[in-house]
């Protein structure tokens, strides 16, 4: 039934799908809002992307990982260049090209190993149309890697520091261990050094409690946000506060437990698999892989939630603010756990404000 739907909304005009973004369905843990009208053809902005994960911006022009081929394409007349290959990428299951970021640049990108996943940062050679990479420089290896709960979004925060978040790996008692990566978001230098100013003495670790979280974005006021996927019960938006610990293994979803910082939403596994976030003018933008939907929390009220776009393009894995205001949704339907449809994958603009 969701192919049906999909493609019958991707004919219908872009007025109707900006007239949804208003009255998008009433937030609820397991409600299941009608899906909203696609944009028009014409606001596809790449399609045919094999597993993609990640969308980065370098002067201007759009940079995309895909996952399972460990390359970094360029978008170029509305389909993928291979810019390059990365080296030592080992794809199984969830694990392989993951998060990219681009500084002064400068392209940063995690990855899986045969043995680990690690964050590397290449020099972008060349000019938008034609970028190659550059001679890779490792800036962190060891983080746990399985073929699972690899965590892997990477980005760049307004102190200039680089922020990464590393999964358990299937390991849930390192979650609450301080002195390992895993279940955590871990800030950095550019040069993977420690920041003097970090919450954990001599230590990368910035907030701790994770399970796998996969989207990080900041507010107009700097606060940092971050999605997570839950086991079984309960995925959630989280605040991020330096040193917080956010609960997992020991308590999954909103606890009130002493000790623990509580998720500002919670929602139920089957509507949300949560990935990356951005922040597009007042509000947080959620791209669902298993909820198939987009989710927008306003800024004002981190406490309610409108849903836009539910089964109109399957699995969604990142979500960005773009130079020119609106927001890009990258689809993920081609990672081995969607329904490919002609053209998938696929980045579409959704509109921004």
């Amino acid at each position: 039934m969701r192919t049906t739907v999909r493609q019958r909304v991707v004919a219908i005009a872009l007025l109707a799908a900006l007239t949804a973004v208003g009255c998008g369905g009433a937030p609820s843990d397991t409600g299941e809002p009608s899906p909203s009208a696609a944009p028009s053809p014409e606001d596809t902005i790449a399609t045919g992307l094999d597993a993609p994960w990640s969308i980065a911006f370098a002067a201007g022009s759009t940079l995309v990982s895909e996952r399972d081929r460990g390359r970094i394409v360029e978008i170029v007349d509305g389909r993928p260049r291979e810019v390059g290959r990365i080296e030592g990428v080992a794809a199984r299951g969830e694990g392989g090209l993951l998060g990219i970021a681009v500084r002064d640049r400068e392209l940063f990108a995690y990855f899986t190993t045969a043995t680990d996943n690690r964050i590397v940062r290449m020099p972008l050679q060349g000019a938008p149309g034609s970028w190659s990479l550059g001679t890779a420089r490792t800036i962190l290896s060891g983080l746990p890697a399985a073929s699972i709960h690899n965590g892997g979004r990477i980005a760049f925060g307004p102190d200039g520091m680089l922020f990464a978040t590393v999964g358990d790996a299937g390991r849930p008692e390192d979650a609450q261990d301080p002195r390992a990566f895993g279940g955590k978001i871990l800030r950095m230098t550019p040069d993977g050094a420690r920041p003097a100013d970090n919450p954990v003495p001599d230590s990368l670790v910035y907030s701790l409690g994770h399970r796998n979280a996969q989207g990080l974005a900041w507010g107009p006021d700097g606060a940092l946000y971050a999605s997570e996927f839950g086991q079984n019960t309960w995925d959630e938006l989280n605040l991020i506060r330096a040193g917080a610990n956010y609960g997992w293994p020991v308590v999954e979803g909103i606890g009130r437990r002493e000790g623990f910082v509580d998720p500002l939403q919670q929602w139920a596994t089957s509507a949300a698999s949560p990935s990356g976030i951005a922040v597009v003018g007042a509000d947080l933008l959620i791209a669902n892989l298993r909820g198939e939907r987009l989710r927008t929390v306003s800024l004002a009220a981190a406490d309610t939630a409108t849903e836009r776009y539910r089964g109109t393009f399957g699995r969604l894995r990142d979500v960005v603010r773009a130079p020119d205001g609106s927001a890009w949704v990258l689809t993920n339907n081609t990672d081995g756990r969607g329904d490919p449809t002609p053209g998938d994958d696929r980045i579409v603009r959704v509109g921004g404000r």
